[in-house]
């Protein structure tokens, strides 16, 4: 499985940004993809996912600015990040989890989100 991330960039804040996540499968294979971020110095920490059914779930820094959707015919997931901050800014990654006899992981390579004051 590959995933391939795209979309990041430099912001300003209060701007916008989208990211990308291409699968090289359809998105109905995995139980959810969900989005991480790390900044330096930080741990790598969840921000969205959505699940195969279509549920949604958001960190708490981030709800209401960001949104996690799938384009199925695309095997593309995005995340429209709205409102930026410069806490936002860090390396995001997209993941990929099946859950069957046990847990299976792809990850996809980072994009750089900056966002500037």
């Amino acid at each position: 499985v590959q995933l391939q991330a795209s979309g990041g960039g430099l912001v300003q804040a209060g701007g916008s940004l989208r990211l990308s996540c291409a699968a090289s499968r359809s998105l109905f294979t995995f139980n959810a993809m969900g989005w991480y971020r790390q900044a330096p110095g930080k741990q790598r920490e969840l921000v969205a996912t959505i699940f195969r059914g279509g549920n949604t779930d958001y960190a708490a820094s981030v709800k209401g600015r960001f949104t996690i959707s799938r384009d199925n015919a695309k095997n593309t997931v995005y995340l429209q990040m709205n409102s930026l901050k410069p806490e936002d800014t860090a390396v995001y990654y997209c993941k990929a989890q099946v859950i069957d006899i046990q847990s299976i992981e792809y990850w996809g390579q980072g994009t750089q989100v900056t966002v500037s004051s």
